[in-house]
Parts: C-alpha cells; sequence; structure tokens
C-alpha cells in the first residue's frame, strides 16, 4: 500500500467546479499540498488553482489518480468516466462528494448512490463525506464560534472512514462517523428527488 506509515498521504481533487475549488481552498486554508485535476488540460485550470494558492497543484487526470486519496468532486453521472482512468483502484481511499439528486432509485437499483460510486472504483476504499453542504459553506474557515464545522463520513471501511475522519480534523472540520453507507450513511444521500436527513444541516461541534 503505497500510502505507509512513514511517508506523507499524496491528495487530489478531481473536479474544479463551485465545490472542487471550494475543497481547495479548505486545503490551501491549512498549506497541505493537493493536486486538482478536470478531463480537460490543466492550463484550463491554472489560474483558477493560481489564485486559491501555491499549494494547489493542476494536473492531468491521469497524474491526479496517482494520488492516494482522491476527492471525487464530479457531478454523479460523471463518476464512471474518472474510475476508468485506473484498471485497478488498489490502495486508494475515494471520497465521493458527488449527490446523485433526481437520479431515479430504480437506476441506482435500490442502492445509496455512493454504494453505486464504490463498485466503479475497483479495488478502491469509499468514503461517502463532505457533501452535505453546499460550497459557500465548505469553504468557509469550520472553526465557528469556539467550536468546529461538522461534517458527515460513512463507509463499508473501517480503515478508510478513520483515514478521513483523521485528515477532516487537519483540515478544522470535527467528523461525525455515520455508520455503514446503507445504514447511517443514507442520512447524507439524495434520494430521488428529495434531500437525506442531514444534508444542508451546517452543524458546529464544541467539544
Amino acid at each position: 500500500m503505497s500510502n505507509s506509515e512513514n511517508k506523507e498521504a499524496r491528495y487530489a481533487i478531481i473536479g474544479f467546479g463551485n465545490f472542487g475549488q471550494a475543497l481547495a481552498k479548505v486545503f490551501a486554508r491549512k498549506g497541505i499540498k493537493v493536486s486538482v485535476a478536470t478531463t480537460r488540460d490543466p492550463e484550463s485550470i491554472a489560474s483558477d488553482a493560481a489564485e486559491i494558492g501555491p499549494t494547489i497543484i493542476p494536473t492531468t487526470l491521469a497524474e491526479a489518480v496517482q494520488a492516494d486519496v482522491i476527492f471525487l468532486a464530479v457531478r454523479f453521472d460523471s463518476h464512471a468516466d474518472v474510475a476508468k482512468a485506473l484498471p485497478d483502484w488498489q490502495g486508494k481511499t475515494i471520497v465521493d462528494v458527488t449527490n446523485a439528486y433526481g437520479v431515479s432509485p430504480e437506476k441506482l437499483g435500490g442502492q445509496a448512490s455512493a454504494s453505486v460510486v464504490a463498485q466503479a472504483f475497483t479495488g478502491g476504499k469509499l468514503v461517502k463525506g463532505f457533501n452535505h453542504l453546499v460550497a459557500a459553506v465548505i469553504e468557509q474557515d469550520p472553526a465557528v464560534q469556539g467550536g468546529r464545522r461538522v461534517v458527515f463520513l460513512a463507509s463499508d471501511d473501517d480503515s478508510a472512514v478513520a483515514e478521513i475522519g483523521a485528515l477532516a480534523e487537519n483540515l478544522g472540520f470535527a467528523p461525525i462517523k455515520l455508520g455503514r453507507l446503507s445504514e447511517g450513511g443514507l442520512l447524507g444521500h439524495a434520494h430521488g428527488k428529495s434531500w437525506g436527513q442531514l444534508i444542508f444541516k451546517d452543524l458546529v461541534k464544541f467539544d
């Protein structure tokens, strides 16, 4: 596994719309280097990346997927295209920040949308998280009136959710684990044309 104890994890954000840029600002605030990529040429996002900060590195999709932890900040319908960038995602953690609002439950086979995403990333470990807030809120300083802004995490892999929980703490957030994707994780999913009960809830945790 590439993400060993004695080596810093490498991070990437795939998708550089409003939400991808908001996540990049979160990393930049803490001075953590992160690669950013779209399906387009890196030059097309270079000026936006430079505006956010020097630790935001525009790369190609092929380079970005070499990271250890990959934030999937594309439209839900585009996840399969990203998954094709590697034949095997073994050793990688994918953080699914997509929202499948408006996608019919039938199209998802009655599963949580993150379970469908997980199946596309063969061999990878998937965590659903950071998706319950809008970009304009996620990009704000998570330190709020003596507390920390909450992010919800759900996964079928305990090691992956622990890893992303630690990252969320490093980024200044208070992670709350909801359990498996098909259990508490459903609270942070869109279901057809309705939202899970925790979507858009901007909560602050006081230690």
